[in-house]
């Protein structure tokens, strides 16, 4: 019987989660901070927010290729090309939070080094998962479905694990003076929102 595979949906629903990190990057509420700190937030949201911006494009990528018909070949294609985005993407994020330094905070140091390190992790899981994807045998379904069985599972630990450093990043004044920058405003808002 053909039809969607209900694994490929697990893994589009995994994947949301997954998403939800970058927002940990947004938001809060509005206050007024200091010069220096919104300068440090302004850099920060504005190298974060194309990379948030290629993170929801990548899942967008793969829950359209789940909800259709797709062969278990351009499943793989388009998860392999979606893992590699969203790794670049943390990747590209964690060099933003390193270049900003350490925002003028308490811990401010030990914060940003932690949400570096973080990032770079997601960088390393969503390489691996990649690999992981790649490796699947796509000329046997129930096998294939098997092995992406396995993919949402690594991305539901991922996806609950991790955006711990970047909350600690964002607490008290960090996060108010995120939440002044347009940049990091927009990552958040939904279109329906918007306008």
């Amino acid at each position: 019987m053909e039809g969607t595979n209900p694994v490929n949906k697990k893994l589009a629903a995994a994947l949301s989660g997954g998403a939800v990190l970058v927002l940990a990057l947004t938001g809060c509420s509005s206050d007024d901070g200091d010069d220096k700190l919104d300068a440090w937030a302004k850099q920060v949201c504005d190298g974060v927010q194309p990379q948030a911006k290629k993170i929801e494009a990548a899942n967008a990528a793969i829950q359209k290729e789940t909800s259709d018909n797709s062969t278990p070949e351009q499943v793989q294609k388009t998860d392999a090309k979606a893992f590699q985005d969203m790794s670049d993407a943390y990747k590209a994020m964690a060099s933003t939070v390193q270049n900003a330094g350490a925002p003028d905070v308490e811990d401010g140091e030990k914060k940003q080094q932690d949400a570096v390190k973080e990032l770079n992790g997601l960088s390393a899981s969503y390489a691996s998962l990649k690999k992981q994807v790649e490796g699947l045998d796509t000329k046997d379904q129930a096998k294939f479905a098997d092995g992406l069985k396995d993919v949402a599972t690594e991305l539901n630990k991922l996806g609950k694990s991790g955006s711990d450093a970047l909350k600690t990043l964002e607490e008290g004044d960090v996060g108010k003076a995120m939440a002044q920058q347009p940049s990091c405003k927009s990552a958040t808002a939904s279109p329906a929102a918007a306008g």
